[in-house]
């Protein structure tokens, strides 16, 4: 297990405990007909990869929530961790993951965002801090983004039992446990990639910002 070395480039979260950054990818791309979603290329660059760019400097320490060989991810340099919930729940046990393992590191809390989403805003985990403890991101058109969101540690316990009974709607149990919405003017950041139409809009926007 690596060791816990705080980068110190937290600058979003100053004051306010360590944060460990989770990608989600989880995912099995059923729509874009199989495989890991965030190595696709977009504007010549893997997904995932650009994820890396823009959460690494919002956070304390960032790691990767997948299933299956790590090894196929070895080039981003990211610590992978499993679900450890049976049954591949979803996105819910990707979280618990993530909370698990920034509990063991010692962190107050984790930003966590979905594997498919090559565009992160880059003043994610500051706008998710400034909401709340508990809080999910919502567009400039209202929609919850919830995989966008940041979880105390201490929702471990409850996330476990909630996912033991079925739960698996992030939205919905986020909001259910007082999560509140923090509100991002661009739309852009919340672009997810699940089908072919969604590569050709994401080729449009890397295009457009490079």
């Amino acid at each position: 297990m690596p060791p816990f070395y705080p980068r110190g480039g937290g600058t979003d979260n100053r004051g306010l405990g360590v944060i460990v950054g989770v990608i989600l990818a989880g995912g099995r791309a059923s729509r874009l007909g199989g495989g890991d979603k965030g190595l696709r290329p977009v504007g010549g660059r893997p997904i995932l990869a650009r994820i890396v760019a823009r959460l690494e400097p919002q956070v304390d320490r960032l790691i990767l929530n997948a299933n299956g060989d790590p090894a196929r991810f070895a080039s981003l340099g990211l610590e992978v961790v499993a679900d450890g919930a049976p049954g591949l729940p979803g996105p819910l046990a990707g979280v618990l993951a993530g909370l698990d393992r920034a509990a063991e590191l010692g962190a107050a809390a984790i930003v966590t965002v979905p594997g498919d989403a090559p565009f992160v805003p880059g003043d994610l985990a500051a706008r998710l801090a400034a909401a709340g403890p508990f809080a999910m991101a919502t567009g400039p058109d209202g929609r919850r983004h919830p995989t966008f969101g940041r979880w105390p540690v201490a929702q471990r316990e409850a996330l476990a039992a909630g996912i033991a009974a079925g739960a698996r709607r992030v939205g919905d149990w986020m909001a259910g446990k007082g999560a509140v919405e923090a509100p991002f003017p661009e739309a852009d950041g919340f672009l997810n990639v699940n089908a072919p139409e969604d590569l050709a809009a994401a080729e449009a926007v890397a295009a457009r910002l490079g």
